[in-house]
């Protein structure tokens, strides 16, 4: 690539026209038009002051300069020019950072670099998001013990009674209410999914009379609200259904008793509600009495304020930290997902056995129950405000099968699948751009291709079936990168038509805190580790080369979800967050995605009450970032400044653990807020206390004091 080829690319990416590219260098439009046709070359004293405009490093420049001895000359005197004036917008010693946003400087920076994920696995949905009480409300997976009884259910009168799974009388005797959704022979894909025990209903047999018989679950905590019930059952004989809530093992009869008649012949769905006076922990019993034989197909129990399944405080807290784009199915469990079962009702969905059961599913008997499908992700999409991001089942769906997955999203109402979407009450397209071709293929736990040449041969038959449907869609390949073997034979092979990468990074520290010195070596390896993050972001970029977006869709520290968060990982975070708004531009990285806030690191969720941790509290504080344009300001990331609306956002970071730092910020405007998060400790458990951050002025120098393990937040009016 020419200098003059160089120019126009970075200046562009800049948001700049020739004309104010022109103006902040101090030169006239005709010359930088003579920079870009190669009519001429910037002076020397300019080379410098474009570098930084244009956010280039003087390699890049220099790459389009003719080799010889004039690029050598050319070279030594910038850098020994950059050398003098690196400071010329900071000055940082160990006592204070001084900081001059350079507001003349502004560049774009991409809305998505605050994006989070949304996969079914661990306590994300189950535990988390599902508003749903039920622990195993389909009677999924083999019995939980020698009695029969479906896993997290409870026998009653088990010494007279008889309970089976209906699939354990084989496939001939399948009574199962839930199934998955009947796709044409065009549609299957080829993929060997082979999944066990998912469509599976629970029969009850009372051996005697005069016995009472049923199932019970226990430890359900539970808010002092109204609840909606859903039974879905049948009988042999009519029988009479008796349902109890009882707190701590003592039924009480103000509201939570509840009877019916149920019928023989086919399903029956019987839809009540129970009032809970006092919040607290409670069980649920579902019993009979005469001798029968009663099937349980699928059982419901939702609190009445619920949004489309999902608890209404979650969601709030997704919304205070500020989600701008969300990934969605996965991650890993993208490799699971058939969209179309989500056509059906909540009810009717087969759960959905996982492959890696021990890994996505633990909590759940290695099962996901179906709970959140298309409608209801777009659903809570708008309502936080999040651009959707969708992962298609590579390996096992059909190109035709996602394919019809795209015209569902984003066809009009006079396509088949566009059609379908209208008549469920959505007229209007989901415009759905932004999707994954698979994810981590050739990592060795994904079913699916292992190399790259496989990986192209599969994903270029989705891309064409999904582009013929709808043509502007931005794709996204998958791979184990940073790889130079995959950067070269799949990302730059798909590149025509797959412009996004994706890349994934778990930072791994070892956990010691046995000692305070321990302790205090692991937090702060945890703090630093943006540093790592860094290296393979740069080291991505030169794998990929220049013509292909980074999308770092996946980031947080190893093992997140199996441990408690702490003021450490928060502070991680924030060093996260700032080196995307200020690398982003120059590693053309407009896709970053938190892996991820719900139970996994950024929302904390037990029983009915849910909080932001540490994380989530910097995500919340440096959202005001987003959709802002950068200002340069350090050469490092503790410091980060954008501008949007008049309105400056400074955020501060000190990951010392000793001593306070001075943060000494020149800027003409009005001091509008000034914010801090800080802690005593960075143990697992800890979080931020917020409070209001101390500011002096002297002369147009406004001062602040961060102490040690903190994070600051001040706006200006400019």
């Amino acid at each position: 690539m020419t200098m003059a080829e160089q120019i126009i690319r970075a200046r562009k990416k800049a948001g700049l026209t020739q004309r104010e590219l022109a103006k902040q260098l101090n030169v006239t439009n005709k010359a930088v038009s003579r920079w870009e046709t190669g009519g001429g070359m910037p002076d020397i004293i300019q080379l410098v002051p474009l570098c930084r405009v244009l956010d280039l490093s003087l390699q890049e420049l220099l790459d389009g300069v003719e080799e010889g001895l004039g690029k050598q000359f050319i070279s030594s005197l910038l850098i020994r020019q950059m050398d003098e004036n690196k400071n010329i917008n900071t000055e940082t010693s160990n006592d204070h950072v001084f900081i001059r946003p350079q507001i003349h400087r502004q560049m774009p920076t991409s809305t998505y670099i605050f994006g989070h994920n949304l996969e079914h696995t661990r306590a994300c949905i189950y535990g988390g998001l599902s508003a749903q009480v039920l622990r195993n409300r389909k009677f999924a997976g083999k019995p939980s013990g020698s009695d029969g009884c479906a896993a997290e259910w409870i026998p009653i009168g088990a010494e007279h009674t008889l309970y089976v799974l209906d699939s354990d009388n084989g496939p001939q005797t399948s009574v199962a209410y839930t199934h998955h959704k009947e796709i044409g022979k065009e549609m299957m894909g080829t993929g060997k999914m082979n999944r066990r025990n998912e469509c599976q209903a629970l029969d009850v047999q009372l051996l005697k009379e005069n016995h009472i018989c049923g199932i019970r679950q226990e430890k359900l905590d539970l808010r002092a609200c109204e609840y909606k019930l859903r039974i879905i059952a049948k009988t042999s004989e009519l029988v009479e259904i008796r349902v109890a809530l009882m707190e701590n093992g003592i039924e009480d009869t103000n509201g939570s008793t509840y009877s019916f008649t149920l019928h023989p012949g086919d399903w029956q769905k019987e839809n009540f509600s129970m009032h809970i006076p006092k919040a607290g922990m409670y069980s649920l019993s579902i019993t009979f009495s005469k001798r029968a034989r009663v099937t349980f197909g699928v059982l419901s129990m939702l609190p009445f304020d619920h949004f489309h399944g999902m608890r209404r405080d979650v969601i709030e807290c997704m919304k205070e930290i500020g989600v701008s784009m969300l990934r969605w199915p996965g991650g890993n469990f993208a490799g699971e997902y058939r969209w179309q079962d989500g056509l059906l009702d909540a009810d009717e969905r087969a759960p959905l056995e996982a492959y890696m059961e021990n890994e996505t599913q633990p909590y759940t008997n290695g099962y996901d129950y179906n709970e959140v499908g298309i409608d209801e992700f777009i659903a809570l999409c708008r309502e936080i405000g999040a651009e959707p991001f969708l992962t298609i089942n590579l390996a096992n769906a059909s190109p035709e099968e996602n394919a019809a997955w795209v015209e569902y999203c984003n066809g009009a109402d006079d396509t088949r699948y566009g059609q379908l979407r209208a008549q469920r009450g959505h007229k209007d397209a989901y415009q759905v751009r932004y999707w994954s071709l698979g994810n981590e293929m050739g990592y060795g736990h994904m079913e699916g291709p292992m190399t790259p040449g496989q990986y192209v041969m599969l994903a270029r038959r989705q891309m064409r079936a999904m582009l013929d449907v709808s043509p502007d869609l931005q794709l996204f390949s998958s791979g184990p990168y940073p790889s130079e073997e995959w950067g070269t034979k799949s990302a730059k092979e798909l590149a025509e038509n797959v412009k996004y990468a994706s890349l994934h990074h778990y930072t791994y520290v070892p956990l010691d805190y046995s000692s305070d010195e321990a302790a205090k070596n692991t937090c702060q390896a945890i703090m630093d580790a943006p540093k790592e993050a860094y290296r393979l972001i740069k080291e991505m970029r030169t794998c990929l080369g220049n013509n292909i977006h980074i999308s770092f869709d996946e980031w947080n520290c190893w093992y997140a979800w199996y441990r408690p968060s702490s003021a450490a990982e928060g502070l991680y975070a924030a060093g996260m967050l700032q080196l995307f708004l200020n690398e982003s531009n120059a590693m053309d990285m407009p896709v970053c995605c938190y892996f991820q806030p719900i139970s996994e690191g950024a929302i904390e969720i037990k029983g009915n009450h849910c909080r932001l941790t540490a994380t989530g509290q910097v995500f919340s504080m440096l959202k005001a970032h987003c959709g802002g344009s950068l200002c340069p300001s350090l050469k490092n990331n503790s410091v980060a400044a954008t501008i949007k609306d008049n309105i400056l956002t400074i955020s501060m970071i000190h990951t010392g653990q000793e001593e306070p730092r001075v943060f000494k910020i020149q800027i003409r405007g009005d001091l509008l807020d000034a914010k801090l998060l800080s802690t005593d400790s960075l143990l697992p458990h800890s979080r931020f206390e917020e409070k209001i951050l101390s500011v002096s002025e002297t002369d147009g120098i406004f001062e602040v004091v961060l102490p040690p393990c903190s994070v600051a937040c001040v706006k200006f009016r400019v």
